[in-house]
């Protein structure tokens, strides 16, 4: 054994193979495996640059040894508690080949070795058992088509009831462990002889049709299309699935209500989430701020020679909304006016000594809101203190975060169940200031939370138009406001130096070189920026040619060819220096959904790669592979909440079902000091025309919304 991880299961073994003189490297997953053992691995041989020849297992099944050499090496290797090399040696001088079998079936016979009395027998009994069961559910889980990896992180999360849970419930694995999906889980539970009709796979599905609705950002379903959905998923008649849900109301997995007038299902976790929002906004809002009165009269001026700029007359008249109000919201777009006001706002009430705290979604955001206010700001689940262990935050409403005044950027991304857990731990007394331009895409999380809260009118909101005279000299933010109003950006080359450049490109033939051509040579040579550091691709989709998956592998390839040290994982290479993003939030790692970091090593020998995220190093198995993708291009989606000191947006007409307005916006307000957009005329001015945003069904602005008086 050369290395063996506890938590992914990877392992280097040295092996004596048959037909091979000299021991052989294998690398490979397994739960449990010890010196001694027979070991059963397929997979193939790879020739390592700094190992050599070595065999990389898919697949790794170890089996009991039947020599007595290789009993003694197995038992003595301290897989069994309270056995060392001593007395493995005993144990096999006194019971040769027999041993496992007392150990099993005859453990008072252990006391007939020197040395071994009641309290160590009954230990090396215990350890015994617990090292069978091991052995026995990864055989179980091989039986049923597991892989190894997987297997591995089946056992480590159930440990020795995973048999048990698979056998009662295989659909649990969709829902408790990361990377297996309902169709996995389905393909097990086949294997298990579950029948397509059973209840069990029925309610799984339900959820599952649910929780793919998430996805596309959906708190819920209307029922006439949850129905015929989830029937289609599950090749079951429609009334057998009307009997599942059913069943998951009565268990409370899901709860039925309307929205506006179409009736829904929603998952029971997100209707509880957006009904706690509207609690809180409305227990939040009610009440005086929690600082002594303050007379803009004087605060403005104040304020004004401060931060030494005059503030315009809707700059002035959201900061005195802010001082005497509860809850704000401040939206509008680039160049408007949104930070100064801001700033204004924090530096009045730090002057009267209200105890501040700032927070963003993303790392990025949150550093700079710190860059712009000098104040720390920190991502919401670093403010909430996640728990790793069970992936919830410690700052609650039993435990709330200390200040008088939450500041929340960025808050177009914030979906349903963060803005929930943010409000439950913001005090009673405590103001709130929402700040976000509700132009952007919504959240890839379920809900449309800013959005909900302004269009309730259950709060006071600021909308900033005006662009200042210094931001109207940058053509990002001229076309951005042209985009948002739905007229076509000014494509034409511009006189001179500019931010802003169209790249014609008639086809995906054609624009996947320029835009290979720009970001490796171009960009960098005229603006002096860094080709994988500075400059981001962002696609409106992932499928296509000039999507991000297939721009990830061009671009790769041309500016990070792999050499030797690399890894091919779920349908990706990866190599030092590699681009990579999170794509979930793991709470363990402290790395979260769409942070951008680099590869600094991959390690064959350990089974890890080293991806740095700023200025912290963090650690991933070959098994876990599966969080990160390659960042040289991402979608517009998941650069929310991001700025890059150059972006280059494809823009085609095969783009066409997910042209619109708000995502062509979102990427173009992305850009810090360069955007070019490169590809048709014709697909931008279909992007600028699609104004009409997919619903997003949902209840928070009808909870948010006040009631009626009764009569």
């Amino acid at each position: 054994m050369t290395f063996h991880s506890e938590e992914s299961g990877f392992c280097v073994l040295r092996v004596k193979a048959r037909g091979h003189r000299e021991l052989v490297t294998v690398v490979g997953h397994a739960a449990a495996v010890s010196a001694g053992e027979w070991i059963t691995a397929s997979g193939e041989w790879v020739n390592d640059r700094t190992y050599g020849s070595q065999f990389r297992s898919r697949f790794l099944k170890a089996s009991a040894p039947t020599s007595t050499e290789g009993i003694e090496r197995y038992l003595g290797s301290g897989m069994i508690r309270g056995i060392g090399p001593v007395y493995a040696k005993k144990l096999v001088r006194v019971f040769r080949e027999q041993v496992f079998d007392v150990i099993e079936t005859d453990p008072e016979r252990l006391r007939e070795v020197d040395g071994i009395g009641p309290v160590r027998a009954e230990r090396i009994t215990a350890a015994w058992a617990e090292q069978k069961a091991v052995r026995e559910i990864m055989m179980f889980l091989h039986t049923h088509g597991v892989g190894t990896a997987r297997a591995v992180r089946i056992f480590r999360t159930y440990g020795t009831d995973a048999v048990q849970v698979m056998s009662e419930n295989p659909y649990r694995l969709a829902r408790d462990i990361r990377g297996i999906g309902f169709k996995t889980a389905d393909a097990i539970a086949m294997r298990l002889g579950v029948e397509k009709s059973a209840m069990i796979r029925l309610r799984a599905g339900i959820s599952h049709a649910l929780t793919e609705a998430m996805d596309d950002g959906h708190c819920g379903l209307p029922a006439k299309e949850l129905l015929p959905g989830a029937a289609a998923l599950l090749d079951a008649p429609e009334d057998l699935v009307r009997t599942a849900v059913e069943e998951e109301l009565a268990a409370g997995n899901v709860v039925a209500d309307a929205a506006g007038d179409t009736p829904c299902v929603f998952l029971a976790g997100l209707y509880g989430a957006e009904r706690g929002i509207a609690g809180r906004l409305h227990r939040i809002a009610a009440g005086p701020p929690p600082w002594p009165h303050i007379d803009p009269d004087k605060a403005l001026p104040w304020v004004e020679r401060r931060i030494g700029i005059t503030l315009a007359e809707s700059q002035e008249a959201a900061v005195r909304l802010a001082l005497s109000s509860k809850v704000l919201v401040i939206t509008g777009g680039p160049g408007v006016g949104k930070t100064t006001i801001v700033n204004a706002i924090l530096r009045i009430l730090a002057a009267k000594g209200a105890t501040l705290a700032l927070c963003a979604p993303t790392g990025r955001a949150a550093r700079r809101m710190t860059e712009t206010s000098g104040l720390e700001a920190r991502t919401i689940h670093r403010l909430l203190e996640v728990d790793p262990m069970s992936g919830g935050f410690r700052r609650d409403a039993d435990n709330p975060v200390d200040c008088d005044l939450l500041v929340v950027d960025e808050a177009s991304m914030v979906d349903v169940l963060l803005m929930h857990a943010l409000l439950k731990a913001v005090p009673d007394h405590a103001a709130l200031l929402i700040v976000g331009d509700i132009d952007q895409l919504p959240s890839v999380g379920p809900g449309q939370v800013l959005a909900d809260i302004i269009g309730s009118g259950a709060v006071p909101v600021i909308r900033l138009t005006e662009v200042f005279r210094q931001a109207a000299k940058s053509r990002i933010i001229v076309n951005a406001h042209r985009i948002n109003d739905g007229v076509v950006p000014d494509l034409d080359r511009p006189d001179g130096e500019s931010d802003f450049y169209f790249v014609p490109a008639d086809d995906p033939e054609s624009a996947v070189p320029r835009i290979l051509e720009l970001v490796r040579t171009r960009i960098p040579r005229r603006f002096g920026l860094d080709a994988v550091r500075d400059i981001q691709v962002l696609c409106p989709m992932n499928r296509g040619g000039v999507g991000a998956r297939s721009l990830n592998i061009e671009l790769q390839a041309a500016l990070n060819p792999a050499g030797e040290r690399k890894v091919e994982r779920f349908g990706w290479t990866f190599a030092p220096g590699d681009k990579v993003m999170q794509v979930e939030n793991d709470y363990d790692k402290e790395v979260y959904n769409g942070d951008i970091g680099r590869i600094d090593d991959v390690d064959p020998e350990l089974g890890e790669v080293a991806a740095r995220f700023d200025d912290r190093v963090v650690n991933y198995g070959f098994g876990e592979l599966d969080a990160l993708v390659p960042a040289y291009a991402t979608t517009i989606h998941k650069s929310q909440g991001s700025e890059y000191p150059a972006v280059v947006i494809p823009l085609m007409t095969q783009h066409y079902v997910m042209l619109q307005r708000n995502l062509l916006y979102t990427g173009v307000t992305r850009g810090k000091r360069l955007v070019v957009l490169v590809g048709q005329r014709k697909a931008i001015a279909i992007a600028v025309k699609a104004a009409s945003v997919r619903r997003r069904w949902s209840k928070l602005r009808e909870w948010m919304e006040p009631q009626p008086a009764a009569p």
